[in-house]
């Protein structure tokens, strides 16, 4: 069984996912999360919900294919993975990824 811990694996902190973070503050919170490529969106907002302690209004997920890599003449692939966004309900409590985590 997989706990809250193995469906959310990492915020993902880029300046474009921060931007976006502080630019939602007053519409209801935007955060942005890589999660397990096996997670479904009721199972990502139940987890956010539990670990942050906080109401998610919606989950958008994306899925990332993994990009060809080569260091001299080896060849691999870099493993895919799924990122989620997700919105909190208006009027919830600002979360910082270094409180919960």
């Amino acid at each position: 069984m997989r706990t809250v811990w193995d469906i959310i694996r990492s915020p993902v902190i880029t300046e474009k996912a921060l931007v976006a973070k502080e630019e939602t503050q007053d519409t209801g919170q935007l955060l942005t999360f890589r999660v397990d490529r096996r997670a479904t969106k009721p199972e990502i907002k139940s987890a956010i919900e539990s670990i942050f302690q906080v109401k998610v209004d919606r989950v958008r997920t994306i899925n990332f294919m993994g990009k060809m890599a080569r260091r001299g003449r080896h060849e691999g692939r870099k493993p895919a993975w799924k990122k989620a966004y997700v919105t909190l309900k208006q009027g919830e409590k600002p979360v910082d990824y270094g409180e919960s985590i």
